[in-house]
């Protein structure tokens, strides 16, 4: 991997799925600040408790969203290797869409968060397929 070429080899081709890469990473990256922001806000539309301590979780888990997000997509367009990364941030949408999966089971959350699992769980689909291509 001592040459250019080698070292650009992970980056892939800028084609269709490569955007709907930077826009799952994106998008990642813009759910967890507005969890991290306003966790009430976003905890009231999924029509879950909101007391101080669920927010203060909530908000913290938007961090770590905002944190793999922006990682994907800065991997997306820097040259080198970042399968590695790519896997993370598929293994977090995968956990993202059994963790939520889990809260609609339990009556944590609204009917309305299985459209927010199962977005989840088709991001972590184009992820793994998108890392396998490389």
């Amino acid at each position: 991997m001592g040459t250019r070429a080698g070292r650009t080899k992970a980056v892939g081709q800028r084609d269709l799925v490569f955007w709907v890469m930077v826009f799952i990473g994106a998008s990642t990256v813009a759910a967890g600040l507005m969890q991290l922001v306003a966790p009430g806000f976003m905890l009231d539309l999924l029509d879950a408790e909101s007391t101080a301590a669920s927010r203060h979780f909530f908000a913290t888990i938007g961090m770590f969203m905002a944190v793999i997000g922006g990682g994907l997509t800065m991997a997306l367009f820097l040259p080198g290797d970042h399968r590695v990364l790519i896997l993370w941030a598929g293994i977090q949408k995968f956990g993202a869409f059994a963790a939520v999966s889990l809260g609609v089971q339990r009556g944590i959350f609204s009917g309305l968060a299985i459209l927010v699992a199962l977005n989840d769980l088709a991001s972590s689909a184009i992820v793994f397929w998108y890392r396998r291509r490389l």
